[in-house]
């Protein structure tokens, strides 16, 4: 499946985006930083000329301890500030694999093909995919894919777990758009696959997406 097949999405707000994880997936939820307007341009409000990801990361060290699985508290947090990037903590309701965004269609193509069991799929700007899947995945990944043949650092295979977080739709992040569901979370993928079901397809992947790549550069 290639990226440009997947359907444009609906805006919605950030207030209810954040409000409807965390009703009704149980995820906790923490505002980011947000874009804002200066001398013709859009620029990360932590004020930082050359900030690596403009107006998606925490606005404070100790952000995971504001995260919230409360709905009426996420309303709150997004109503002082409705333009928040809407950051989900991993390494509690879950953890993501993330992996180049060529790698994940490749991934998705085949995992459907084999009927594997798929949990909630984002897709970023920075062209990169993050499936979500079971807590304690990214502790596991790295020796899960070398037991397959495979470094993840070399195939851009990683795992996001405690103390870590994805950016959640519709966050924007910087000019380049905003982060998307590649696969949306519903009452059919609500109960998340472990990682060791899904590391096969993602790693052989991202191997073939990285032997590929030193080959157009041999």
């Amino acid at each position: 499946m290639e990226a440009a097949q997947v359907p444009q999405q609906r805006a919605e707000p950030l207030l209810d985006a954040a409000v409807r994880y965390a009703e009704e997936r149980h995820w906790d939820v923490c505002p980011g930083t947000w874009l804002e307007p200066a001398d013709g341009v859009e620029r990360c409000s932590c004020g930082e000329d050359w900030c690596a990801v403009p107006g998606a990361h925490p606005t404070r060290a100790d952000w995971a301890g504001l995260a919230t699985g409360s709905g009426a508290a996420a309303r709150r947090m997004w109503e002082r500030q409705p333009r928040a990037s809407i950051l989900l903590p991993t390494g509690r309701t879950f953890d993501a694999i993330d992996v180049p965004e060529s790698a994940g269609f490749l991934a998705l193509a085949r995992m459907e093909r084999l009927s594997l069991p798929l949990g909630p799929v984002t897709r970023s700007p920075d062209r990169r995919m993050q499936f979500f899947v079971l807590p304690g995945a990214a502790a596991k990944a790295d020796a899960l894919v070398r037991r397959l043949g495979w470094s993840a650092p070399a195939i851009g295979l990683r795992g996001c777990g405690e103390g870590q977080y994805v950016t959640a739709p519709p966050s924007r992040v910087g000019g380049s758009g905003s982060v998307q569901w590649a696969r949306r979370p519903t009452t059919a993928n609500r109960w998340l696959p472990e990682v060791e079901e899904l590391i096969g397809p993602l790693a052989y992947a991202c191997g073939r997406e990285a032997a590929d790549a030193r080959t157009r550069l041999s």
